[in-house]
């Protein structure tokens, strides 16, 4: 897959080394050169010194040949003007942009960007762990679903994984189960100390727990 990224900070840098590693094209654009030195020695994909807006710069580099353009630079409106170009102009299939501000990611997906709010996502994070231990709340950027935790005890050792399902509210997604990760069948069977990982409804969250003693 060949991907653009405009941004070498640390999250460009790191999204960049991690593509690069799984053998895909990634190509980077950053305004100041010494960030690429976040890439280190073995960065075997393309780095570009500019604006990721700069139209010229953005066809010398092949953009045309783009699979994805991600746009994650420190400046809102950066990533906004470098992806608008990116989806209207050279009509790349995937583009993604990073918002800082969550108040303008309502307008980017107007525009029909792909929108990662990292402040959002963070502050999310860390409710969870203060608030529910065992619950995230970021599974999709609504925040209409999560994931949830549940350790079987004596109460739920026994039961069927469709029987913990609850229709439109509940459904187990994996179980950990000593140190190894299960994808079960329907009538597989709980043991107790099993891990269950299980996509919730946020608004059923409570009806789900207590219906498991949580």
């Amino acid at each position: 897959m060949n991907v653009m990224i405009v941004g070498c900070g640390r999250v460009g840098s790191q999204l960049a080394l991690l593509l690069a590693n799984e053998g895909h094209n990634v190509t980077i654009i950053n305004k100041n050169p010494e960030a690429f030195k976040r890439l280190g020695s073995t960065f075997n994909g393309v780095t570009a010194v500019g604006n990721g807006f700069d139209e010229s710069l953005l066809r010398e580099l092949r953009i045309d040949k783009q699979d994805a353009f991600v746009s994650v630079t420190s400046g809102d409106n950066t990533n906004l003007m470098a992806s608008q170009i990116a989806k209207k102009i050279f009509q790349v299939p995937r583009v993604m942009a990073r918002v800082y501000d969550p108040k303008r990611a309502d307008i980017y997906k107007k525009l029909g960007l792909d929108i990662i709010s990292g402040t959002t996502l963070v502050a999310a994070m860390i409710r969870d762990k203060i608030i529910e231990n065992r619950f995230s709340s970021y599974l999709v950027e609504t925040g209409e679903l999560g994931v949830i935790e549940i350790v079987v005890d004596d109460k739920l050792k026994g039961r069927a994984v469709n029987e913990m399902n609850m229709p439109d509210e509940f459904s187990v997604a994996v179980i950990e189960r000593r140190k190894q990760v299960i994808l079960p069948q329907a009538d597989a069977r709980l043991e107790k100390g099993d891990k269950v990982m299980g996509i919730v409804r946020t608004s059923s969250l409570k009806r789900v727990k207590e219906a498991f003693g949580l």
